[in-house]
């Protein structure tokens, strides 16, 4: 997959508008569930029921929703083997993949931080 260059308005693409594509694709992936799953897939194929046990904590409907929503944005590509069950399969794609490398340093970040933010959280609330 080769992945194409943004030929729309600068409008489209400009974050700061509340009616830009941009915004709505941010605001699709930048959610735990979607940071997670893109975590969780790597550079793996993963079945459905690989990927919820890998997302501690998510509902059967929370990883669909996710799922679906990344298929549309074309960040995992959706599998579907014809068995008796059906076998899905996901896997992150090119975008998905740069995606990842954000989410690798967000997690990196969180680990770095994390005693520092826990202090901050437990000053604050004393």
């Amino acid at each position: 997959m080769v992945t194409e260059q943004f030929k729309g308005s600068p409008e489209e693409a400009d974050l700061s508008r509340a009616d830009s594509l941009a915004r709505e694709i941010f605001s699709d992936v930048a959610n735990k569930w979607a940071l997670l799953i893109i975590e969780a897939l790597g550079e793996r194929t993963l079945r459905f029921s690989e990927l919820r046990n890998e997302v501690e904590g998510i509902s059967h409907k929370m990883l669909t929703q996710n799922l679906r929503m990344m298929e549309r944005n074309g960040l995992v590509e959706r599998n579907v083997h014809p068995t008796v069950p059906p076998r899905v399969e996901y896997t992150l794609t090119e975008p998905g993949q740069g995606l990842r490398a954000t989410v690798d340093g967000m997690c990196g970040w969180t680990h770095q931080y994390l005693g520092h933010i826990e202090a901050s959280r437990r000053r604050f609330d004393a």
